[in-house]
C-alpha cells in the first residue's frame, strides 16, 4: 500500500525508503556459505555474480571488461565515452586526473571532461573496443543513450556486442526528440520497435517507479535498470534536476512490476537491476533482498587497481555538454588500491564491506538460510524507526 502524506493543502507526497532505512532479518535455518550460489543468468548469458559495472570510463576499459568477465561479473563499456572518441584514452584520463588533482577550481575537471567528450564519436574506435572484449571470450555489453542508440547499434552489432544497454538518467518506452543535435527533425525512439528488430537482449533504464518499469518491460527488454547510479559525492542529479530515487522503494516497486508483467505475459521474466547507493556488500545484499536480480556498482569498483580512473570515479552523466550531473571523486590513492579480484571475491582485511563483495553477499544469504538469489528476494526485512 502506498503511504501518502500531506505536504500542504491539496498536495501529497509518497513516503519512501532508502537502502539505509532497512535491514535484512534472518528467519530460517542457516546454511553453509559453500552451499550458496550467487549466479545470475540473463537470456543466454550466465555470470557467477550479480554484478555489472557502471558504464563510465573511470571504471571500464576493454581490459577491465575482460577482467570483470573472467571474475564472473559484467563490464559495461560506455559506447559514447572516451573509448569511442580517442585512441590514447589512458593519456586523456591521466590529463583529467592531473587537472582534478592540481587545479583548485572544482569545476576545472568537469570542463576538461566535457572537452574530452566534445570529440566526435568514432564508430571505428568503438568497434575496436568491442571486438577486443569479444575476442577474449567474455560477454560483451555496451551502453548507449536513447538519443544515439539508432546510429550506434549497427556498428556495435557488426563488432559482436552481445548485450545492448540503452541507458540514461531516466528513460521511457518512447523517447521523444523533435530535433537531433544538428537541428534536423528526428523520429521518436520507440523502444518496443527498436528491441523487436534486434536479435540480442536489451537492458533498458533507468526507471524510478512501478509504472515506468512496467512500460519498459512491455517493450521486450530483457532487463530494467532501476535508479540512475546515485553515489554520494559523485552524482549530483538531485542538486541539478531535483530528482531522487529512494532505492529500497524503487527496487520493490520494480519487482512488483516484474510480477505483474510475468502474470500478464504468461511467464516472461524481466530482470530488475539496481543502480544507485550501493557502496558496499551490505547495500548489495539489501538491494537483492528488496527484489533486484543484479546490481550496478560504481565507487566500489573504482577503488580497484585495474580501474582506468586511477582511484577516481565519475558517473557518465558528469560529461553532459550543458547539464553535467556529476563530479570527480577520489575513492582511493595509489598506495591502497586493491586488485579487482579482491574487491569482488577477496580475501579481505576490510571490516566495512568494501572488499570481497560477492563473498559477503554469499555469507548474508547463508545466514538468512537461502541458497540462490531468487530465493533471497523473499528474505524478511525490517524498517528502522
Amino acid at each position: 500500500m502506498r503511504d501518502l502524506v500531506d505536504i500542504g493543502m491539496g498536495r501529497t507526497a509518497r513516503r519512501t525508503f532508502e537502502l539505509d532505512d532497512i535491514s535484512i532479518v534472518p528467519s530460517r535455518r542457516t546454511r553453509s556459505s559453500k552451499d550458496v550460489s550467487t549466479a545470475w543468468q540473463i537470456d543466454a548469458y550466465r555470470f557467477e555474480s550479480p554484478i555489472l559495472s557502471h558504464p563510465t570510463d573511470a571504471l571500464v576499459s576493454p581490459a577491465v571488461a575482460i577482467e570483470l568477465g573472467k571474475l564472473g561479473a559484467l563490464g559495461m563499456i560506455n559506447g559514447e565515452g572516451l573509448w569511442a572518441r580517442h585512441r590514447d584514452v589512458e593519456a586523456k584520463i591521466a590529463e583529467l586526473i592531473t587537472v582534478a588533482t592540481e587545479n583548485p577550481d572544482p569545476m576545472a575537471a568537469i570542463r576538461h571532461l566535457q572537452q574530452l567528450h566534445s570529440a566526435p564519436l568514432d564508430t571505428g574506435l568503438l568497434r575496436e573496443a568491442v571486438s577486443t572484449v569479444r575476442d577474449a571470450g567474455v560477454t560483451t555489453a555496451v551502453r548507449v543513450s536513447p538519443q544515439h542508440a539508432p546510429e550506434l547499434t549497427p556498428a556495435l552489432l557488426e563488432a559482436g556486442v552481445e548485450i545492448l544497454v540503452v541507458h540514461g538518467t531516466i528513460i521511457s518506452a518512447e523517447h521523444v526528440a523533435q530535433v537531433d543535435p544538428d537541428g534536423a527533425a528526428r523520429e521518436p525512439l520507440n523502444l518496443k520497435t527498436f528491441i523487436a528488430e534486434l536479435d540480442i537482449p536489451v537492458i533498458a533504464g533507468g526507471v524510478h517507479d512501478h509504472r515506468t518499469a512496467l512500460h519498459l518491460m512491455r517493450t521486450g527488454a530483457a532487463g530494467v535498470i532501476v535508479g540512475y547510479g546515485s553515489a554520494a559525492g559523485a552524482t549530483t542529479t538531485g542538486e541539478v534536476l531535483g530528482i531522487g530515487v529512494p532505492m529500497a522503494t524503487a527496487i520493490a516497486d520494480a519487482a512488483a512490476a516484474r510480477r505483474e508483467h510475468l502474470d500478464e505475459t504468461g511467464g516472461r521474466y524481466v530482470h530488475v537491476i539496481a543502480d544507485g547507493d550501493i557502496h558496499g556488500s551490505g547495500d548489495l545484499a539489501k538491494a537483492i533482498a528488496c527484489g533486484a536480480d543484479a546490481a550496478v556498482l560504481g565507487t566500489p569498483l573504482a577503488a580497484a587497481a585495474e580501474s582506468p580512473g586511477l582511484g577516481w570515479y565519475w558517473p557518465s552523466a558528469a560529461a553532459h555538454p550543458d547539464t553535467p550531473r556529476g563530479a570527480l571523486l577520489q575513492v582511493a590513492t595509489d598506495d591502497d588500491r586493491p586488485s579487482l579480484e579482491r574487491v569482488l571475491t577477496g580475501p579481505s582485511q576490510d571490516a566495512f564491506g568494501e572488499l570481497n563483495l560477492v563473498g559477503a553477499l554469499r555469507r548474508s544469504m547463508a545466514k538468512a538460510g537461502y541458497s540462490d538469489l531468487k530465493e533471497f528476494q523473499k528474505v524478511g526485512l525490517s524498517l528502522h524507526s
